[in-house]
């Protein structure tokens, strides 16, 4: 079955979970925009424990502006610091090295809109995943979708990690923090390279 899904930037591990178990993943575009999700923030592992990694973005509509809108600002460089972040907290993971050209270019190009920016992050990250889920988008608003599985606000939370059991794997400030559970897939990633698809079998 389908599976309807929000947006989001470098996705944490429970929506790769639910992606990993989708026939197809639904992206929603018409959506009116919700801030402070993973939309357009994801989470890493640092050396000071959890980090946020926020796009900035615009609203060209104010509060009524539709996902598919959003665009990004450049007036700070704040594609250059996420990619240092990401340099500090996983330099020293054991796949850091492999895969760090795969993601680098996402922080090298300017991207509009925010929408075309996480489906360049997703077409870098099924791959690395070995994953085939076909990537399709909304071409309107349903509030109760037909013949899909609506993981709009399941996965479109603060928190939506708090309903998911993670098993730990060792990350890399491990024992100075304690494990992170639920962060981007990056994290994951940088951890534990091929065996991450068979982790996220793991998570429920």
């Amino acid at each position: 079955m389908p599976s309807l899904f929000p947006t989001a930037f470098l996705p944490p591990v429970q929506y790769m979970a639910e992606a990993a178990r989708s026939d197809t993943l639904v992206i929603e575009d018409f959506e009116t925009y919700r801030k402070q999700t993973c939309r357009n923030h994801c989470e890493i592992a640092g050396p000071n424990g959890r980090q946020i990694l926020t796009v900035p973005v615009t609203k060209p509509e104010g509060n009524h502006t539709r996902t598919r809108d959003i665009r990004i600002l450049y007036d700070q460089p704040w594609h250059i610091l996420h990619w240092r972040s990401i340099e500090t907290a996983y330099n020293n993971s054991p796949f850091f090295l492999f895969y760090q050209d795969a993601f680098r270019p996402l922080f090298e190009k300017r991207f509009t809109f925010l929408i075309d920016l996480n489906q360049a992050g997703m077409e870098i990250i099924l791959p690395i995943l070995n994953l085939r889920v076909p990537i399709a988008h909304t071409l309107r608003y349903e509030a109760i979708p037909d013949g899909s599985s609506d993981l709009r606000q399941k996965l479109g939370t603060k928190h939506s990690s708090a309903s998911y059991h993670f098993p730990k794997y060792s990350q890399v400030f491990f024992p100075k923090h304690p494990f992170h559970p639920g962060l981007s897939i990056l994290d994951t990633i940088f951890n534990l390279g091929p065996e991450t698809k068979e982790y996220l079998n793991s998570v429920r």
